[in-house]
């Protein structure tokens, strides 16, 4: 018998000459036929196990726990099938990396990890949720600039045409698109002064928009942030990436380029957890109104809040807030009213919490039915918007698939769907959810068993406020005047799951 090393990895100091000595020792001590699954020598003992052709190897020393081997040589051969689809030579050199990275979670520093393979699935493979709600939300703007681009062609070949038969001369293309609205806008930019008045400068420096061309989406060897820029300079107002950690993906969406001097955040974060057989065990809204004052001149400001809510949340104000003025008028103020609030600093100036049992409150419920057949699983999933108010964006429904069964059959299916190998999950994504699209299933075959099919994950973004608690109007402390403000909001996912 003889072999060689495709992938070797040592935790300890070694030197490649010992390392390869070791190595090249282990098929001639297999030449003895015996049939146990560990070799000695005087120095080393080699605990194998056999992969078709391969070989999985652990060498170690001889006063070394040989059942804890064992187990960490099992942990070791169930990550290859993890990134090899077959266990050949040439399949475990080009996943040589993947492998090293996924061992280096099992053993460090020559001692055993306490981790299963979920665990070293999730250390490896780094998922960001934050980088995901950013590319479904530049991926929505693409689309919408395309229709709308396709509508706007529409209306002048049309306005041509009249033009045409009336003798008129017909109106060229210049300037673009720069009229165009985009429903990516979250920012709500509030005007209560009776004279219109010049909006005042920004405190986030913006890119200066230069002459307004026609989009080039058939642009192959653009970058995306070209893109971006050309929707900036026709007018657009692009939500930029947050410089947030992986761990805080989802927590909150990107600030608006445009804001006034005083700039309102509404913000709502859900977290859900329901039975697969029906059954709400816990459902926890937390919303904060959080505001920043960028210009002096408006630090002494009052907030009239509509407080629309019906669902019955419990509404905390900031210590330094008069809670008698927001209990009697529902007015945010200051309790001294001398004072300003800070400048250029986020600010709490109310939450609010929701927890229920009750499941007339599930604003998306998931259905999930797995029925056996003789090959597999039959499973059917369904949505259905009870928030009837709401617009949900950017949904994504994970449903987890048995490792090792390839790819599901897909049968009906409302939406886009995508088959993630490496993380054993199907992803059902939906672009929007709202009144006109309240439902939708998925149609799917497997080989599984019922329960393989559960945890199930939501996670959606909507610009929709689920407490109906909003800001409606900012006025000074003298003379009750009223300021220009800005507001965005977002109604976001902590957790989602149906278990």
């Amino acid at each position: 018998m003889a072999g060689k090393a495709i992938v070797s990895r040592q935790f300890v100091e070694m030197t490649r000459t010992r390392v390869e000595g070791l190595l090249a020792a282990f098929p001639k001590l297999m030449n003895t036929g015996k049939q146990h699954t560990f070799v000695e020598t005087e120095s080393v003992r080699y605990v194998y196990q056999p992969l078709e052709k391969l070989y999985m190897v652990l060498v170690t020393t001889k006063n070394s726990n040989i059942l804890e081997d064992l187990e960490t040589l099992r942990l070791f051969s169930r990550v290859i099938p993890e990134y090899c689809r077959v266990l050949e030579e040439g399949e475990v050199s080009d996943h040589c990396f993947d492998l090293i990275f996924a061992f280096d979670e099992i053993v460090a520093l020559g001692y055993r990890e306490n981790v299963n393979l979920a665990q070293i699935r999730t250390f490896t493979e780094m998922d960001s949720h934050e980088e995901k709600v950013f590319r479904a939300v530049r991926e929505t703007q693409e689309r919408e600039a395309k229709a709308e681009m396709r509508r706007k062609a529409k209306e002048l070949q049309q306005a041509r045409r009249d033009a045409d038969r009336s003798g008129k001369k017909s109106p060229g293309f210049s300037g673009g698109f720069g009229s165009m609205s985009s429903s990516s806008n979250a920012t709500i930019i509030t005007d209560t002064l009776m004279e219109p008045e010049k909006p005042k400068a920004s405190p986030v420096p913006a890119r200066a928009s230069g002459p307004s061309k026609a989009l080039k989406l058939s642009a192959r060897g653009k970058e995306v942030d070209d893109f971006v820029d050309k929707l900036k300079s026709e007018g657009q107002v692009i939500m930029p990436s947050s410089g947030k950690r992986p761990s805080e993906a989802s927590k909150a969406l990107p600030p608006p380029v445009n804001t006034e001097s005083v700039h309102l955040r509404c913000e709502e974060k859900i977290s859900l957890t329901c039975g697969r057989d029906g059954g709400l065990q816990n459902l926890e809204v937390l919303g904060m109104i959080t505001l920043r004052v960028a210009d002096d001149k408006n630090g002494r400001i009052r907030l009239t809040i509509n407080n629309g809510d019906k669902k019955g949340v419990q509404l905390q104000t900031h210590p330094n807030v008069d809670k008698k003025l927001f209990t009697t008028d529902s007015v945010l103020g200051l309790k001294n009213p001398d004072k300003s609030f800070p400048l250029n600093n986020d600010v709490g100036v109310l939450k609010w919490r929701l927890q229920t049992t009750d499941e007339t409150f599930i604003p998306l419920t998931i259905n999930c039915w797995p029925s056996e057949s003789a090959t597999g699983c039959d499973v059917n999933i369904e949505y259905e918007l009870q928030e009837e108010a709401l617009e949900l964006n950017d949904v994504v429904i994970s449903i987890p698939i048995p490792s090792g069964v390839g790819a599901p059959v897909i049968g009906d299916l409302d939406g886009e769907y995508r088959h993630d190998s490496r993380r054993n999950v199907l992803e059902w994504c939906l672009p929007v959810v709202d009144v006109n699209n309240k439902t939708g299933s998925l149609e799917f075959s497997v080989a599984g068993q019922p329960n393989d099919f559960f945890p199930v994950n939501v996670s959606f973004v909507s610009k929709g406020n689920y407490c109906d608690i909003t800001v409606a109007k900012v006025s000074q402390v003298d003379g009750e005047v009223p300021v220009r403000f800005s507001s965005e909001t977002s109604f976001l996912v902590d957790k989602y799951e149906i278990l």
